[in-house]
């Protein structure tokens, strides 16, 4: 795809939309192309009101890839790409604050928080890292070159320059970046042997949130050790209406025994690592979605995840150097919620 001659407005990049017809293979080449750009539109967004499609020329500065601004009446370019800026509404602030780690030219390592997304995601385009450092640095350029758990906290890098963006995202691609996570979930039964590798098949049904293992060949792969056992703090009372019904679904009890867990991930499946603790019976603390999918309000923030990303290492892809990124942030046993003893 083109890079879009539309700057981000508000830190918020373009939407693209690639029209009918055209030479190249692409999901719509098949389909007849309209005449106008109006009737374009008018088949692709059917449900919208006329004047909300048309103010997608004025308000949303309607471009093709040349740059040139679009009329409703203009011929449909057959397989082109059309840029423009949709309406985006308010959204509540996630009263979290994203921490420097390192900046250089090229780069900019952040401390992501739990419960603000890594990039604009569904409900959440405003509130998430790029959109509000976009904004706050005023730097337009920064994307994100890889992603974390909207809940997840921890090392997320961007970059901040086209020209040698393409260098590190390949890092994250080739799985040439070693990662590091920490976790705090229940402690293990004795028969749990440390370190242990967890290899196994995912799969994300459709419309589902939990990812599952299934039969067939492995394509995730998460090494687990275990770094420490201890007491379960003296933690609040657990919600008496809570969904965690069942015995694996509760977090611990007051003096129960807790562990802090080194993780690994060698693949980056969709919620590899939280799946893979949870089939080894020891789901991550404050988990929403493993074993018992809550269905949260992404407004509760009363149970964090202890899940950190801790670590990075890669060689740089410019100067062949070691870079290796240590987070600030700490789990924290006594930001969940659990049962009284």
């Amino acid at each position: 795809m083109p890079r879009s001659p539309l700057p981000p407005r508000d830190g918020i990049s373009a939407t693209a939309l690639r029209a009918p017809g055209g030479k190249a293979t692409h999901a719509k080449n098949h389909l007849p192309v309209p005449d106008t750009i109006g009737q374009w539109l008018e088949t692709e967004f059917p449900e919208a009101a006329p004047e909300s499609r048309r103010t997608l020329l004025t308000d949303g500065d309607m471009r093709d890839e040349a740059g040139l601004p679009v009329g409703w009446d203009d011929p449909v370019i057959p397989g082109g790409f059309y840029f423009f800026h949709r309406p985006v509404p308010p959204e509540e602030r996630i009263p979290f604050d994203v921490g420097t780690v390192f900046e250089d030219e090229d780069l900019l390592v952040v401390d992501k928080p739990h419960f603000l997304a890594s990039t604009p995601n569904g409900r959440f385009v405003r509130e998430c890292v790029v959109t509000r450092l976009r904004v706050d640095l005023d730097q337009p350029d920064l994307v994100a070159i890889h992603r974390l758990d909207r809940i997840t906290a921890g090392l997320l890098v961007l970059s901040k320059r086209p020209e040698t963006r393409g260098r590190y995202q390949r890092l994250f691609q080739d799985r040439t970046v070693h990662k590091t996570y920490r976790a705090l979930a229940p402690a293990p039964p004795a028969e749990l042997e440390f370190p242990l590798e967890r290899r196994s098949r995912l799969v994300k049904p459709v419309g589902g949130r939990q990812v599952l293992e299934t039969e067939g060949e492995a394509n995730a792969l998460s090494r687990i050790r275990l770094v420490r056992t201890t007491c379960s703090p003296d933690l609040p009372a657990h919600d008496p209406d809570s969904q965690r019904s069942t015995d694996s679904a509760r977090p611990p009890r007051r003096g129960e025994k807790i562990a802090e867990y080194e993780l690994e991930p060698f693949t980056g499946k969709t919620h590899q690592l939280r799946v893979h603790m949870n089939a080894l019976g020891l789901p991550i603390l404050g988990d929403p979605v493993y074993p018992v999918d809550l269905a949260p309000d992404p407004y509760d923030f009363s149970s964090p995840l202890q899940l950190l990303a801790a670590e990075l290492a890669f060689a740089d892809p410019l100067t062949g150097r070691p870079r290796h990124f240590a987070t600030d942030l700490e789990l924290d046993p006594s930001a969940f919620r659990s049962e009284s003893g």
